[in-house]
């Protein structure tokens, strides 16, 4: 199939991308050109950024694919525009979301159809550790809303592996392999005046 990746040259992207090509599969990705771009030489590279809305993804136009995997929506606004922009263009939308839309993350297990947490407003674009699940639900309303049947929503919780660019996951390897105690924790001190 031709299979189109928004992002793809970092992390989970790369991924994707490396699994598609192993499985048989014809793979374009859009990015912005801004990250290290170590793919394959098939992978088909288009340069694009939704955050500039319809005119950010004019590389797309006239082209059709089967599906369309988009690993780097975090706003509505970058959302809406892939999403509606590729409407007729993608059998397929797939969107990577996170866990955390749940509005219980303590619960366990996580189900799928828990309750989320309220959506964001579409003109939130600052990303942060309150706007960040919230921001997702808007995303994931929007794709389904365009999408109905043809939209598939993944929701992956911690996600580690080569190529993480934050280091927050390999951390813990990296401190285990030092020896002693990598769950020791400093005891907690009070900031003055408590």
């Amino acid at each position: 199939m031709d299979i189109l990746v928004l992002g793809g040259t970092k992390f989970v992207g790369r991924h994707i991308v490396l699994a598609l090509l192993a499985a048989g599969h014809r793979v374009t990705v859009l990015t912005r050109g801004q990250s290290p771009d170590e793919l394959p030489a098939e992978v088909e590279r288009l340069h694009g950024d939704r955050n500039v809305g319809e005119a950010g993804l004019a590389a797309l136009a006239g082209r059709t694919w089967a599906a369309c995997v988009d690993v780097s929506g975090y706003t509505p606004g970058q959302v809406r525009a892939s999403a509606e922009g590729l409407q007729g263009q993608v059998g397929r939308y797939v969107f990577i979301s996170t866990a955390s839309v749940y509005a219980e993350p303590d619960r366990h297990p996580v189900r799928e159809d828990d309750p989320l947490l309220p959506p964001a407003a579409e003109d939130v674009t600052e990303i942060t550790g309150e706007t960040y699940g919230p921001l997702k639900v808007t995303c994931e309303q929007i794709v389904q809303a365009t999408y109905g049947e043809r939209a598939t929503i993944l929701r992956p919780q911690i996600v580690a592996g080569p190529y993480d660019h934050t280091a927050r996951y390999p951390y813990w390897p990296d401190r285990a392999s030092r020896g002693g105690d990598p769950a020791a924790r400093r005891r907690h001190r009070p900031p003055a005046g408590d």
